[in-house]
């Protein structure tokens, strides 16, 4: 199959991410054509300007919509586009310069419709971001259960690093109107119309988590209450890990409690447990005020989506009513 790439970008009041972004994308060294569809997705802070300085660097669309959310302003910008393979990007990520030379050999060599990269922590990101880069990714954290190269079940793709050809966009129907959760919703339509997914491990993006830590926190909280409302909506998708952060969770409160009487055994095992975190977050970062963070972002993350997966499990299984009437917040409105 001859391979265009079309580069579809949704923003929302972000020009000085999507400069940097255009910037990584102008310096890449592919060697064929590709194109690049900025979706403005009824911002009031424009790119437009931004991308009308790339005109010539670059093959570049510009559109403006009414806010409908990130992912039907990506089916509005692969609707638009031009190639017959879609590679979905965030505004917040950065491009190695080898990113579509990565993506175009792994296609070379074994054709998928369907992809995902991971991301990576530029250098120049901060102390917090790094640290919440780490917590996401790392295998003893969560980032081993949302689909790794060692993970069980299929690669399940992000839609800040996602590959998908036109083909199997047009069978699956693109995204929906949940968000979080809209990728893992769109990978398993695209099970189900028999294309397969696959994590591409070179093809990775420095992706800067615009994030602090209550905002960390919420973000967390949602992809907990929304994976309990993928697994209805896709029976047979459900794994007992996804129940991990909720387990830790009670755990270290009993842990915590049992310690008042004298019962310290479950709380050294936490403490373990918390101490190989530090030291793999101190060889991967090479900072200690990372690895520190890191403990911090860990404790966070777990209890953020532990509580959104506990509720949102409890509020299905104890409740007639459909997952939009119950988590109005996690559904952008039909347009």
């Amino acid at each position: 199959m001859d391979v265009f790439f079309s580069i579809v970008v949704p923003v929302y009041n972000r020009p000085e991410e999507v400069r940097e972004l255009l910037q990584s994308l102008a310096q890449q060294d592919f060697e064929r054509d590709f194109e690049v569809v900025i979706v403005e997705d009824g911002s009031w802070e424009s790119s437009e300007a931004i991308v009308q300085n790339f005109q010539e660097q670059l093959q570049i669309s510009y559109y403006f919509k009414e806010n409908s959310g990130p992912g039907d302003s990506r089916n509005f910008g692969m609707q638009k586009a031009k190639g017959n393979y879609f590679l979905i990007l965030d505004s917040d990520c950065i491009l190695p310069k080898q990113y579509l030379s990565e993506v175009d050999k792994e296609l070379k060599a074994n054709f998928v419709h369907c992809f995902g990269g991971p991301d990576a922590a530029d250098p120049s990101f901060t102390k917090v971001q790094k640290a919440i880069n780490y917590v996401m990714t790392s295998f003893f954290t969560t980032g081993g259960i949302r689909g790794g190269k060692k993970s069980v079940g299929k690669f399940q793709p992000r839609s800040f690093n996602m590959g998908i050809s036109k083909e199997a966009f047009e069978e699956a129907g693109g995204f929906g109107r949940i968000h979080p959760g809209e990728d893992p919703d769109l990978t398993f339509r695209i099970w189900k119309a028999g294309f397969e997914s696959r994590l591409f491990l070179n093809a990775f993006v420095y992706h800067k988590r615009r994030i602090d830590w209550n905002k960390f926190y919420i973000q967390v909280n949602k992809f907990g209450m929304v994976r309990p409302i993928l697994n209805k909506w896709h029976p047979g998708t459900s794994r007992t890990t996804y129940w991990f952060p909720t387990l830790f969770m009670f755990g270290l409160m009993w842990a915590l409690l049992l310690s008042l009487f004298g019962i310290v055994f479950p709380i050294a095992l936490y403490a373990f447990y918390f101490f190989i975190l530090f030291l793999d977050a101190l060889h991967k970062e090479g900072n200690i005020k990372i690895a520190f963070w890191a403990l911090c972002a860990a404790i966070i993350q777990f209890t953020g989506y532990g509580i959104g997966f506990f509720k949102s499990t409890m509020l299905l299984n104890f409740s007639n009513k459909d997952p939009e009437e119950l988590f109005p917040k996690l559904f952008f409105k039909k347009k």
